[in-house]
């Protein structure tokens, strides 16, 4: 009896220690090391007239096995990815040109990705000052539908940086035309939100001009929401 008693205890054990132990532990977003963030990156190796070869950098995140490692022209929008097991890879990128970086963690283990933060840079070229980076747009979301508030508003938010930190305006165009031609006037450097009128069903285009104080001017590129 007591045999039995010990075997069916042993069994439950066994049971017990076989459940299931959850899904595997998904990818963690990496840490940006280099180009640095709103930098000028000097360090290229010479490749040609246009283009120099790149190193970029960032810590390893958990549960990752492999990671893809995106960068955008920010004149073009054109993106150029290369996947890696290592921390670091090199690409050859146009000079004197501003880019969008980041890196996305893989694992075979889980269907999931994790993304870093993004960060822009310039490619060293042969300016001494460089134009503001091109406003990153923020809210609304392009191709949302958003609610306007008791004064018939929608507040428009972006973004703005500058390698050489001298940002003088932004400029916000708005209207129903895609592109947007109707200037809705300039704020300084440290307001980076405007309110605009707007009217129940219908779609609306809005971009960002950003002048720094050399004169240099960059373009946000158009986004368009929908109100309710």
């Amino acid at each position: 009896m007591i045999r039995k008693i010990l075997g069916l205890s042993l069994l439950a054990l066994l049971i017990s220690c076989g459940g299931d132990d959850g899904p595997p532990p998904a990818p963690e977003g990496a840490e940006l090391v280099f180009p640095d963030e709103n930098s000028e990156c000097t360090t290229g190796t010479d490749v040609n007239g246009t283009l120099s070869q790149v190193t970029f950098q960032w810590k390893a995140s958990k549960n990752t096995e492999s990671y893809t490692l995106s960068v955008v022209n920010l004149d073009t929008n054109v993106p150029q990815n290369i996947s890696t097991s290592a921390t670091s890879a090199s690409l050859s990128i146009a000079k004197g040109t501003p880019f969008a970086w980041s890196v996305t963690s893989r694992s075979s283990r889980s269907d999931q990705v994790a993304s870093s933060e993004t960060w822009l840079f310039y490619n060293a070229g042969s300016q001494t000052t460089y134009p503001p980076f091109p406003a990153h747009l923020v809210n609304p979301v392009s191709g949302s539908t958003v609610l306007k508030n008791i004064a018939n508003e929608v507040v428009l938010e972006w973004q703005g940086a500058d390698v050489d930190n001298d940002i003088a305006s932004f400029e916000v165009f708005f209207s129903t035309n895609n592109p947007p031609e109707d200037s809705m006037g300039t704020t300084n450097a440290n307001t980076m939100e405007f309110p605009v009128s707007v009217e129940s069903a219908t779609v609306y285009y809005w971009k960002v001009v950003t002048t720094d104080q050399e004169g240099n001017t960059s373009d946000s590129g158009v986004f368009e929401f929908k109100v309710y």
